[in-house]
């Protein structure tokens, strides 16, 4: 089994099937791309001859290609079943899913103002954007929202109690939420 992705200081998608692997045990070939725009890059062309989508991650197993974080998790979910990657309760794993669901399409505007860089600290630049951008604060607030009512639900360490797809997807282990943004207007 591979995974093709990219970089994983930048590239949360890239990040969050690593996460879930490397957690959980799966034994899998890393497949790192320098990440690439142009349609003639390496990247580009690596990616095309395996995801229509053209961006990463990509998991292949068994020359078979699934593309997209929730795609792959899913996958991996039902192949290694006996790992538990979802709850066990159906309510609690269509929670999770939800959870997910959430993180993976939703907060724009965060995307969009604060890309990923786990190795940068930016604390005043990260205070200036929480002070001008009500979206970012409102996108914090409710990341900050969801998780501290899951993990006062499941009592933690992890969201569900047991660590699961939602905390690979959700990657609340690797943002400190400090009181800048709780303290900056609404």
């Amino acid at each position: 089994m591979q995974l093709f992705i990219g970089n994983k200081n930048y590239s949360s998608w890239s990040l969050r099937p690593w996460l879930l692997m490397t957690h959980t045990g799966i034994a899998f070939d890393e497949v790192k791309l320098r990440l690439g725009c142009t349609p003639e890059s390496e990247f580009k062309q690596r990616v095309a001859n395996h995801s229509p989508a053209g961006r990463v991650p990509i998991l292949i197993d068994e020359g078979f290609a699934v593309w997209d974080t929730l795609a792959i998790a899913e996958y991996l979910a039902e192949k290694y079943a006996q790992k538990h990657l979802w709850p066990a309760a159906p309510l609690l794993r269509a929670r999770a899913r939800s959870l997910c669901a959430e993180m993976h399409a939703g907060f724009g505007a965060l995307r969009n103002h604060c890309p990923m860089n786990i190795e940068a600290s930016l604390p005043e630049i990260g205070a200036r954007v929480i002070a001008e951008q009500a979206d970012v604060r409102s996108d914090l607030q409710r990341i900050e929202q969801m998780w501290a009512e899951q993990l006062d639900k499941q009592g933690g360490p992890f969201l569900f109690g047991e660590f699961s797809i939602a905390d690979a997807l959700n990657e609340h282990d690797f943002i400190d939420f400090d009181e800048p943004y709780r303290k900056a207007p609404v």
